[in-house]
């Protein structure tokens, strides 16, 4: 049975590099906790990066339609690399994991979830939120906060 889209690539993920980048993510809340113009000069930050899945997307249609034009103006082997790319993405799709995954999360590439719990994060921190009216990602994040001041 597949992986929920939640959790599939840190599933897929060595506990080492998903530690590495919650530590990472623990340090970058405590380096901004205490100072608003950190704080928003971060969530500016968040708002740019990339998700591991536009990563994936762009790289995977950048190396596809070099694929093409090689194939087309050099030798017709040259196509095997996008039906590769597309087998790629098919298994990214439905396990969550392809070959550069490994890769691009050793480098620090984190899913649109781990962003979010850091944007949350930096939002309480900011004063945004009530405690009582805190949701259940909300205390996620808290938890977050917690983790990175030990």
């Amino acid at each position: 049975m597949p992986t929920t889209t939640i959790n599939r690539v840190p599933l897929n993920t060595t506990q080492a590099v998903n530690s590495r980048i919650e530590a990472a993510t623990g340090a970058r809340i405590r380096y901004c906790a205490g100072n608003p113009l950190r704080i928003e000069r971060r969530l500016r930050e968040l708002d740019r990066e990339w998700d591991i899945e536009r990563v994936l997307e762009t790289n995977a249609s950048v190396v596809a339609f070099l694929g093409l034009v090689l194939g087309s103006a050099v030798n017709r082997r040259w196509l095997f690399v996008p039906a590769a790319v597309t087998a790629f993405l098919f298994q990214h799709a439905v396990q969550g994991w392809c070959p550069p995954l490994p890769v691009l999360r050793r480098m620090g590439v984190r899913t649109s979830r781990e962003i979010e719990i850091e944007r949350v994060a930096l939002k309480i921190l900011r004063g945004d939120f009530e405690e009582s009216a805190m949701p259940r990602s909300r205390r996620l994040a808290r938890n977050v906060i917690e983790i990175a001041r030990a």
